[in-house]
């Protein structure tokens, strides 16, 4: 629940007028376009802020993954918990352009995810299925109705294979969505107007488009101002896509982009040449109400009126009468969903002339066999309050009628016991509100209209588990090599009394009041899972997310203790790890047994103060170059260290990282771009030692080929293009029919000590727990 000083700063930044303006805008097109994409971020927003506020366009955004499958420049949330965090990004940054979204991948159990990068849109829709995909779109195209859909990126060599799979899928769908032979949970046929792509490249520092783009059909010119914010279109767009700060996206530009070229299938003067634009042309159409046209110039009379309220009342009343007119049924069929979105849009815009203002939150959280209490605030305005409901899903109801109390309206919610808390991604998100498992629903009577207005709740309703439990560790790793005990804490709600925990063979565990002690005694070489239960039943584990664009989270997961067992053997020295929180290499470090120092930036002060003195090895994660000044400002004083003796491992970094070729490490590395060819997206390509004997493959841990076995994802990135003959290569290794690439791991002597950089995903392998991620690693930081 949000804190009072919270709920006022938002409602303060969200002035009724503006959100009133952008009711009226809605009315001014009766045309739905669709922009497809692979990944949260994908959507083209400069573009589609031009046709959402420029054009008054609906704007559908369909995304086919969650994006579990990328990176994260805000934190250490991987996999699912990314899903969960770029899910809600994407939610943000639509509700910036007032776009719908249409889910068709629905979290890393689903077989349309993102499972990292691909070059071949082939063998993504192979993986995914590729039937499956196009289905998921011709029912999205049924449901949404677009008019236009404009795939985000080409279906050439050079793109990200997720991008020219959805390109490929959302073209096959097209035939298959008019189909009326072809039956998608009894949705009618539907037929996109138009199916335009882009007629620009995606090349750039990631992708490398070989093929040209097509010929330009239509040219899209954004013209002037956004008249209720005082923004370009391009700045509106960027702001949409700077809520994508998992991925570093939104750039402040001082000279705006003004034209986008698309290709169609014949050349044109506007993309919406032959299309009903507007309730007048609609008007027009054979079959059409005759009220119809009255609607339309209602609907002028209201946005004329603006911001006069009752002016702007009696005119949208007026036209949402004329639009309940009957209409014939193949009227209906074709256009009937342009009406019912107006209605809604109407409806809106309605509240807001009146002046309704509505704020709904939970006082309890939503647990399985539990109440909750939903309240909703409301201001009636000029309108009069008919009813308060809740709307949810998943077996949640309502109890009774609301009870009014201090100024609020409460509702008690029942929860089904055999509701599982597991994290859910839903289908879809809609702009005019109504998301989520739990809404409210406020109706009103407005100008003698009588309708019910959805209404978001202030923060995602998620789900809780009625008790939960929290490993201080949820991985942790037994050295067969030196065998200590591995302690780990468990807290949360749970009581430790309720705590259980399972058995492994080879494993003593021993639990004294929530404090677990592991002991390993003929433990197998592996991983596996150490269960926890609460009242004999599987536990869950509440992980939370906060992040001040997307507010908070959890991700409820069952609860339990993955644990590696390996043989490792760990250099002496002392090791300092350097981070922007990208990674989890400094906490993996210290469960490895290493002794590792984390240089916050109070700790990196101090040090770097001191020369480094005292530290064997630094070790600096991913993007740090990037996320940490105090590093970028110090890489003189790194080289220094290194001369001197220092041991200095980099792990990969993108070419704008702060990452300057000739400044940035002891000697010259380039990071190659455009990065998709410098990077290898298969996790069992073929690994060539080039260097067996090197005293980094040769020990403490000798690594062999089996050490690259059981990779998840993908082997590396953002490798190295070139660099200082002072380096020397390791491994060579490459995607299929793709010639070896040298730069996943060079090292070089640099003085007396020893500059060794490494592109391989060995942060996300020690997630993964693979064995030969941390014998590697342990190999890295062995003193120069």
């Amino acid at each position: 629940m949000l804190t009072d000083r919270n709920r006022l700063f938002r409602r303060i930044a969200d002035p009724r007028m503006v959100r009133l303006a952008r009711a009226l805008g809605r009315l001014g097109s009766t045309v739905t376009m669709m922009n497809t994409g692979a990944h949260p971020d994908d959507e083209q927003t400069e573009l589609l802020a031009w046709f959402s506020f420029g054009r008054n366009l609906r704007v559908v955004i369909a995304c086919s993954t969650r994006g579990e499958g990328g990176q994260n420049a805000l934190g250490p949330e991987r996999g699912a918990a990314l899903g969960l965090v770029r899910s809600r990004e994407l939610e943000e940054s639509a509700r910036v352009i007032d776009a719908d979204i249409a889910w068709l991948g629905h979290g890393p159990v689903d077989p349309v995810h993102d499972f990292g990068f691909s070059k071949d849109g082939k063998d993504t829709l192979e993986r995914w299925g590729r039937a499956r995909v196009i289905d998921r779109l011709v029912r999205a195209y049924r449901a949404y109705r677009p008019d236009i859909v404009l795939p985000t990126f080409l279906d050439v060599p050079g793109q990200h294979g997720h991008h020219r799979a959805m390109t490929e899928a959302a073209e096959a769908a097209l035939a298959l969505a008019a189909d009326p032979t072809y039956e998608v949970d009894g949705l009618a046929p539907w037929r996109v107007a138009k199916y335009y792509l882009p007629a620009w490249s995606g090349g750039g520092s990631t992708y490398d488009d070989e093929l040209p783009p097509p010929p330009a059909t239509v040219d899209v010119r954004v013209e002037g101002f956004d008249p209720v914010s005082g923004m370009r279109y391009d700045q509106i767009g960027e702001a949409s896509r700077g809520y994508h700060a998992s991925q570093g996206m939104g750039t402040w530009r001082a000279t705006p982009r003004r034209h986008w070229a698309l290709h169609g299938t014949a050349p044109e003067g506007d993309i919406l040449d032959g299309l009903p634009a507007t309730l007048g042309a609609l008007a027009d159409v054979a079959g059409a109400p005759a009220e119809l046209a009255l609607a339309a110039s209602e609907i002028a009379k209201a946005r004329a009126a603006f911001p006069d309220d009752q002016a702007m009342i009696t005119a949208l009343a007026a036209a949402h009468i004329a639009l309940s007119a009957p209409m014939g049924a193949d009227f209906d069929a074709q256009h009937g969903h342009r009406i019912r979105q107006k209605i809604a849009e109407v409806e809106a815009a309605l509240a807001l002339a009146a002046g309704v203002d509505v704020a709904a939150w939970l006082q309890d959280p939503l647990v399985p066999g539990r109440s909750a209490t939903l309240a909703v605030w409301v201001n009636a305005g000029h309108a009069t309050l008919r009813g308060i409901a809740a709307t949810a899903s998943d077996g949640i109801a309502q109890k009774g009628g609301s009870e009014e109390r201090d100024g609020l309206h409460l509702l008690t919610l029942a929860v089904p016991a055999d509701l599982s808390p597991a994290s859910r991604y839903l289908p879809g998100w809609a702009r005019l509100g109504g998301n989520g498992i739990l809404a409210a629903s406020v109706t009103v009577e407005v100008g003698a209209i009588t309708f019910a207005l959805p209404v978001d709740l202030e923060e995602e309703p998620l789900l809780q588990p009625a008790a939960s439990v929290t490993p201080s560790a949820d991985a942790v790793l037994v050295n067969l090599n030196d065998p200590q005990p591995v302690h780990f804490a468990m807290t949360g709600t749970a009581s430790a009394a309720s705590l259980g925990l399972g058995s492994i063979d080879g494993l003593t565990v021993e639990n004294a009041d929530g404090h677990v002690t592991l002991t390993a005694s003929g433990l197998a070489p592996g991983k596996t899972r150490l269960p926890i239960s609460v009242a004999g039943a599987a536990g869950w584990q509440a992980k939370p997310i906060n992040y001040g664009h997307i507010g908070r989270l959890a991700q409820v997961v069952p609860a339990g203790v993955d644990i590696l067992a390996l043989d490792l053997k760990i250099p002496d020295g002392r090791v300092g790890y350097i981070g922007g929180g990208a990674d989890r290499v400094g906490l993996w470090l210290e469960r490895m047994g290493v002794d590792v120092v984390d240089l916050d930036a109070d700790a990196f002060d101090a040090a770097r103060a001191n020369g480094f003195a005292g530290f064997d090895t630094l070790v600096v994660g991913i993007f740090t170059f990037g996320l940490r000044p105090d590093l970028a400002a110090a890489t003189a004083d790194l080289r220094a260290w290194v001369h001197a003796g220092g041991n200095l491992v980099t792990l990969y970094h993108r070419p704008w990282d702060n990452w300057k070729p000739d400044e940035t490490t002891p000697a010259q590395m380039v990071v190659g771009s455009p990065s998709l060819r410098w990077r290898v997206t298969r996790p069992g390509a073929p690994v060539t030692i080039l260097e067996p004997d090197h005293d980094l493959l040769a020990g403490p841990n000798t690594i062999t080929h089996a050490d690259f076995d059981g990779w998840d994802k993908e082997r590396g990135l953002y490798f190295l293009s070139s660099w200082d003959q002072v380096y020397q290569p390791l491994l060579a290794m490459s995607d299929p029919d793709e010639q070896p690439l040298l730069g996943s791991l060079v090292t070089g002597r640099i003085g007396k000590g020893r500059h060794t950089h490494t592109a391989l995903v060995l942060h996300h392998q020690m997630d993964r727990l693979v064995p030969g991620a941390f014998r590697l690693m342990a190999n890295l930081i062995q003193p120069a």
